[in-house]
């Protein structure tokens, strides 16, 4: 039996579920069904198929650390983490990925899994994998058709031509209206694109030499010029952004004359809207699917999610409300795909709730920006047990920490000393300063700033371990 090679691809930004995912923190690093993230859900329904080894993850290069993290605490550590300087699309990454996976002589089968997508029926999956494996072995490149049950025009769709199993692909085709979905769903030889595909690495680089020969060539020299950082595989940035960018459909499948699909029934959501969600979601007898802390008097059909606040919804149907610390969105069931637009909107305006949480990640731990105004910021920091911030200074800004629980040490120029609950002390503006946590559990602070100008680029670094600039 081949190698099988999991190829997971994290690079997505997950806009339609704003203002749950954003931008620094995408859909597939949140636990929206259950107590485990989408990237290790996604990893948990596969890694017991015969002849899995560590997978190979694509990655948005500012995710590194949270798709590290995430995978760490399943006690994972990835054949290859390769970050993307740019995102060129999927056909450029999953290139990438089957160049690494080659590298070291071997010719494995590989399994490319979007991170983001939800799968009910994990077993019959697992045993679709496993009847798509002969057409993989034998030069096919395999993807997986989602058996329709509505006129769904939000999804592109693939033809097979009539049979059972692994057929061939007639074509593909792009989102219809819902006349043409409605004629697809009534054929019956039609399947939504799941994105998911089944091919040996060499056979699809063979493909795309053939097809998109200047794109291979660039993700060629993109890992040719690559430089390995810890546990990141960091592609070059010039080449890779000179990589053309394209889907895998766009690029190869819908050119080659190798394509085949496997229509399956697993329960498959790609969670791309509210409303998708709130179709996977457990729901009450009136058919209202809530999280958090929500209480609902003469409601029907609603997805309400509180992260921290009482949400009351009274003699409304249909709505999606979605209460986060900084955003609040309230959108009819109908126009959930219009949250793209409130997205753009914030970009335009250059307002930081399309792209940050109030809560922020770093890899040493996190801040929660708690409250701010003219010439002042207040945060709340945590620090992982044996985390330290980078070395640095800042030309606007003072601050002063106070620590809540836990042990810190402070550096602030040739002074290192330590701290404990209850103690503070201050950072004057332009001075040299770190935080460490030297204790064995979480380290809690409240940071005071005060200053001219607030903002997070007003950051000289000097040492990071994290390799930041």
């Amino acid at each position: 039996m081949s190698e099988l090679k999991i190829v997971l691809l994290s690079g997505g930004s997950g806009t339609r579920l704003w203002p749950l995912s954003r931008e620094a923190y995408p859909k597939q690093f949140l636990p929206l069904l259950g107590e485990n993230s989408l990237l290790q859900a996604t990893w948990l329904r596969v890694r017991d198929l015969p002849g899995v080894g560590a997978p190979i993850v694509v990655a948005n290069e500012e995710h590194r650390f949270m798709v590290a993290e995430q995978l760490h605490s399943l006690g994972v550590r990835p054949d290859a983490l390769i970050l993307e300087p740019v995102g060129r699309n999927t056909a450029p990454a999953i290139a990438a990925a089957a160049l690494r996976a080659m590298q070291d002589g071997g010719d494995p089968i590989l399994l490319v899994l979007p991170s983001d997508h939800v799968i009910r029926d994990e077993a019959r999956f697992r045993a679709a994998v496993s009847r798509a494996l002969p057409a993989a072995e034998a030069g096919s490149l395999v993807t997986f058709g989602i058996v329709p049950n509505a006129p769904e025009t939000g999804y592109g769709y693939i033809q097979a031509t009539s049979g059972q199993g692994v057929r061939a692909v007639e074509r593909f085709v792009e989102k219809p209206d819902l006349a043409t979905a409605t004629s697809y769903l009534a054929c019956g030889d039609y399947f939504w694109n799941s994105g998911m595909f089944l091919f040996r690495a060499s056979r699809y680089l063979e493909e795309l030499e053939q097809f998109a020969p200047g794109m291979l060539s660039q993700c060629r020299a993109a890992l040719a010029g690559a430089k390995s950082d810890n546990d990141f595989l960091r592609l070059d940035r010039a080449a890779f952004e000179a990589c053309p960018g394209n889907s895998i459909d766009y690029a190869v499948m819908e050119k080659t004359a190798h394509a085949v699909v496997l229509p399956i029934d697993v329960g498959w959501n790609d969670v791309g809207s509210w409303s998708a969600l709130k179709e996977i979601s457990e729901q009450d007898g009136d058919g209202n699917a809530h999280r958090g802390d929500v209480l609902a008097i003469d409601t029907r059909n609603t997805l309400a999610w509180s992260e921290r606040r009482l949400v009351a919804l009274i003699g409304v149907d249909d709505m999606i409300v979605v209460d986060t610390d900084d955003a609040l969105l309230v959108a009819h069931r109908d126009h959930v795909q219009d949250v793209k637009e409130v997205v753009a909107r914030l970009k335009g305006d250059r307002r930081p709730h399309a792209r940050l949480h109030r809560k922020v990640y770093r890899p040493w731990g996190s801040y929660d920006g708690i409250e701010s105004g003219p010439g002042f910021q207040v945060k709340r920091i945590t620090v992982k047990p044996g985390a330290c911030l980078s070395l640095q200074m800042h030309h606007h800004r003072a601050e002063h920490w106070i620590v809540v629980s836990g042990s810190a040490r402070v550096t602030c120029d040739e002074k290192v000393f330590d701290l404990g609950a209850n103690q503070s002390t201050f950072i004057p503006l332009g001075s040299k300063h770190r935080l460490e946590n030297v204790g064995i559990e979480p380290l809690e602070l409240i940071e005071v700033q005060s200053g001219n100008y607030l903002g997070e680029d007003d950051i000289v670094r000097f040492e990071d371990v994290y390799g930041r600039s």
